[in-house]
C-alpha cells in the first residue's frame, strides 16, 4: 500500500480565486481543498471519520479581530466537504476551558455552540478541542489504515521511535472529549519539535502553518509508516485459493430473518424491517476468514473508537461447520451473539448507575468462513459503512499481526465509546421512512410504471433491485435513483431467468421483502385469426414469468421467515375485455387468479400477495402508436381515449406507482386487487 500525494497548485489556486479577496476565506478554501483530498482515500479516513480544521483571524459584529477556528461539522464527509461543514468558532473562549479540571460531553456542546459564529451551523467535532488547544494553523486528523495497525500494537511506542524518531509523540487512549484535547495538548508542549502525534488505538494527527505542510505530513508520515510495515511483513503473498463454501443465496436470507427477529423482539413489532446485508467475498477477505485462529481473532476488538457504532465490539462468527449445518445452526449462533452482548451490556451498564439504554443487541457484521464477510445494517448505506469499516479492519488486523500484534481497547473503554452519552441521546430521535431496510425488485424496471414505481419506493426509504431487458434503460433508471439501488439486465422469459434475478439481489441486498412483477407487453389482435406462437409468446411474458418470479420469491422469503408481498401489475383486462385484446387479457386473467391463489396458499408463511388493475397509462405498453390505433377502434381521439373514465381525467404511472406503494403499507391486507383507471364501472371488482 503507497499513498499518493494529490496536491495540485493549479487546483489550490483554483480553490482560493473561487473563495475571493478576503485572506480568511482563501485560507478555508484551501482547509476545504485538503480535507476532499483526504476524504477522497477510504485508507485514510471513511464515512465521515477524521477531522480538519484551520485558525483564522475574522472581523465580528463591531469591526474586532477575533480568533476563529474552523473545524469538521457533525454530519459532513470529509470527501465531499464545502465551507459549511467547517463552522466557525470563537477559539479563545474554548482555549480558556483548558484551564478546568473537568469537562461533561454536554457542557462541551454547549460551549462549542455558544461560541459559533452562525447559531444554525452543525455541531462542532467533538474533537473540536484537541484541534484548539494545538497552536499549528492547519491540523488534520485520519484513521489511516497503516497507522490503525501501528496504533494498536503492544509495543507501540518502540515501533514509533524506530520509525520516526522524536517526530511523532504518543498519546494515550483516552476516549475523545475534553480529557483527550487536554492529554494531547500536554504531549505536544513536552515534545513541541513534533510533525504530528500518534492517538494510541485511535489514529492519527499532523499539523503544520499551510494546508500543504500538514496535508504533506499527512501522507509522508502514513508512507512512512506503510514502509515499516511491509518490511516486518516481507514480500505480499497472492491470496490462498480457498475452498467456497455455500452459495450466498443459501446463506444470506437465513441470516438476515434471524437477524431481523432480533431487531423486531428489540423494538417491540413484530413487522419491523430486516436488516440489509452487504457481502464482501473478494480473495483475500476469503484468505483472512480461514485463518488458523479466526476465533480469536474475531474476540479482539475494534480498530479504532470510531467503529464501534457501526460494527459493535465483535462480529457474529460462522464457522464452515455451521454454514453446514443449517438454520437450526445459524440461528444458535446469532443466539449466542445476542447472549454475549447482553451479557456485555450487563457487566457495564452499571458503572453508568442505570443511565445507559441497551441498543439493539443485533450483530452489524458477520464472519462468514468460505463466504465472506457481511455488513449488517438498517440501510443500505449503514449496511455498506460496517462493511467498509470490516474489511478495513481485517487488514489492520493482518498488518498488526505480521509486525507484533493487534491489541485494540479493552472492554470497558469500547463499551464507553459505545454507549457515549451524547450518542445516547440521539436513540428514539427522528422516524425514519415506513419502508426503510425494505427490499423490493421490481420487472419491467426500467419502463415508465417500473421506473415511477421505483421511484415511489425509494422515496419511502425503500432499496430497489430493478430488472430489465433493456440495459441502457436500466442503467438510466439505476442512475435515477443513486447509488443504494441494484439491478440486473435479462430477459425475463428464458429460463431460469428468475432464480437469477432473485441470486443477484439476494447477494446485492442479503434478501428480499417485496416482489412487484411489473413487466409486460400488449398484443392486439382478434382471437380467431391470432397466430399461436403470438399467444404463446403473451403468456411467456404476461403469466409464466409472473409465475416464476413469484415461485423463486417465495423461496427467498421462506427462508428469511419472516413473512413478505408479492405484487403483480395485472390490467383491467383480466375482468372487463377489449376487442382485439385478448392475446393480452388472457394471460393477465390467469395473473389474476394466480394472485389469488398465491394469497390462499402463501397467507400461513405470512407472505402477503396483492395486485393493481390499472388502465391506459402511457409506457412502453401504451405507445403513442398504439394508443392512437386504440382510439381509433373506439371511434375517438387520443386524449379522449386516455381520459376515457368516470373521472375524465387521464391516470399517470405516478398514480399506479402510488397504488402499489399503499398496497406494501397495508400490513393487515392480501388478496387485494386495487383499481387505478380514474373510473371504469365495467372493470369494478365490488
Amino acid at each position: 500500500m503507497k499513498f499518493e500525494n494529490q496536491w495540485d497548485d493549479a487546483a489550490a489556486a483554483h480553490c482560493m480565486a473561487q473563495a475571493g479577496d478576503d485572506p480568511a476565506d482563501r485560507q478555508l478554501a484551501l482547509r476545504v481543498y485538503t480535507s476532499r483530498l483526504i476524504g477522497q482515500n477510504p485508507d485514510l479516513v471513511m464515512h465521515g471519520g477524521g477531522n480538519t480544521s484551520v485558525k483564522l483571524t475574522r472581523r465580528d459584529l463591531y469591526g474586532n479581530e477575533v480568533r476563529v477556528l474552523h473545524v469538521k461539522g457533525s454530519g459532513w464527509d470529509l470527501g465531499d466537504i464545502e465551507a459549511p461543514g467547517l463552522p466557525g468558532v470563537l477559539l479563545d473562549p474554548l482555549l480558556e476551558l483548558r484551564a478546568l479540571d473537568a469537562l461533561s460531553d454536554e457542557e462541551m456542546v454547549n460551549q462549542q455552540r455558544r461560541n459559533l459564529l452562525d447559531s444554525s451551523a452543525p455541531n462542532p467535532s467533538v474533537e473540536t478541542l484537541l484541534h484548539a488547544n494545538l497552536p499549528h494553523v492547519f491540523v488534520d486528523h485520519t484513521h489511516a489504515t497503516p497507522f490503525l495497525a501501528l496504533a494498536n500494537l503492544p509495543d507501540l511506542d518502540a515501533a514509533l521511535r524506530e520509525i520516526f524518531g522524536d517526530r511523532l509523540a504518543v498519546v494515550p487512549y483516552i476516549l475523545p472529549g475534553f480529557g483527550l484535547a487536554k492529554a494531547a495538548a500536554e504531549v505536544f508542549e513536552t515534545n513541541p519539535q513534533v510533525e504530528g502525534l500518534l492517538l494510541k488505538n485511535h489514529g492519527h494527527f499532523a499539523f503544520g502553518a499551510t494546508a500543504r505542510e500538514s496535508y504533506d505530513r499527512i501522507i509522508a508520515h502514513t508512507n512512512e509508516v506503510c514502509d515499516w510495515l511491509a518490511r516486518r511483513r516481507g514480500p505480499l503473498k497472492p491470496a490462498a485459493a480457498v475452498a467456497r463454501g455455500p452459495e450466498p443465496q443459501e446463506i444470506l436470507p437465513v441470516l438476515r430473518g434471524l437477524v431481523g427477529d432480533v431487531m423486531a423482539a428489540h423494538q417491540s413489532n413484530p413487522d419491523a424491517a430486516m436488516p440489509v446485508l452487504d457481502l464482501r467475498d473478494g480473495a483475500e477477505v476469503r484468505d483472512f476468514l480461514a485463518s488458523r485462529d479466526l476465533a480469536d481473532l474475531s474476540r479482539r476488538g475494534v480498530a479504532t473508537p470510531d467503529h464501534v457504532l457501526r460494527t459493535k465490539r465483535f462480529p457474529l462468527l460462522l464457522t464452515r461447520d455451521v454454514l453446514a449445518s443449517g438454520r437450526a445452526a445459524l440461528a444458535g449462533a446469532v443466539e449466542t451473539f445476542l447472549q454475549d452482548y447482553r451479557a456485555y451490556f450487563d457487566r457495564n451498564a452499571p458503572r453508568f448507575g442505570g443511565a445507559k439504554t441497551l441498543v439493539s443487541p443485533h450483530p452489524c457484521v458477520a464472519w462468514m468462513e468460505g463466504l465472506g464477510l457481511a455488513g449488517i445494517g438498517a440501510t443500505a448505506k449503514a449496511a455498506s459503512a460496517a462493511a467498509d469499516l470490516a474489511e478495513q479492519t481485517l487488514e489492520v488486523m493482518r498488518e498488526g499481526e505480521a509486525a507484533g500484534g493487534f491489541r485494540p481497547i479493552g472492554e470497558a473503554d469500547t463499551f464507553d465509546a459505545e454507549y457515549w452519552s451524547l450518542e445516547q441521546a440521539k436513540l428514539g430521535k427522528g422516524v425514519p421512512p415506513v419502508l426503510t431496510g425494505r427490499v423490493v425488485l421490481i420487472t419491467g424496471g426500467a419502463g415508465a410504471i417500473g421506473r415511477a414505481c421505483a421511484a415511489a419506493f425509494a422515496a419511502q426509504g425503500a432499496q430497489v433491485f430493478l430488472v430489465d431487458r433493456e440495459a441502457a434503460a436500466l442503467d438510466e433508471a439505476l442512475a435515477a435513483l443513486g447509488p443504494w439501488h441494484g439491478g440486473a439486465a435479462m430477459d425475463i422469459t428464458e429460463p431460469g431467468a428468475a432464480a437469477e434475478a432473485l441470486a443477484r439481489c439476494v447477494r446485492r441486498f442479503g434478501g428480499i421483502d417485496i416482489l412487484l412483477s411489473n413487466a409486460g407487453a400488449a398484443t392486439s389482435g382478434d382471437m380467431a385469426g391470432l397466430d399461436e406462437a403470438v399467444l404463446r409468446q403473451s403468456f411467456e411474458l404476461n403469466f409464466f414469468a409472473h409465475n416464476a418470479f413469484a415461485r423463486a420469491a417465495t423461496g427467498v422469503m421462506r427462508a428469511q421467515g419472516r413473512g413478505g408481498q408479492i405484487l403483480f401489475n395485472i390490467s383491467k383486462q383480466a375482468v372487463n375485455p377489449g376487442r382485439n385484446f385478448g392475446a393480452y387479457g388472457l394471460p393477465k386473467a390467469a395473473t389474476f387468479f394466480l394472485l389469488r391463489q398465491l394469497a390462499l396458499e402463501l397467507g400461513p408463511d405470512g407472505i402477503r400477495v396483492n395486485g393493481v388493475n390499472a388502465d391506459r397509462i402511457r409506457s412502453g405498453l401504451l405507445t403513442g402508436d398504439f394508443i392512437a390505433e386504440r382510439a381509433e377502434a373506439r371511434g375517438t381521439d387520443p386524449d379522449s381515449y386516455m381520459a376515457g373514465n368516470l373521472l375524465g381525467r387521464e391516470v399517470e404511472a405516478r398514480h399506479v406507482a402510488k397504488a402499489f406503494t399503499d398496497l406494501a403499507t397495508s400490513e393487515r391486507t392480501t388478496g387485494h386487487v386495487m383499481t387505478v383507471d380514474g373510473g371504469n364501472i365495467e372493470a369494478a371488482l365490488r
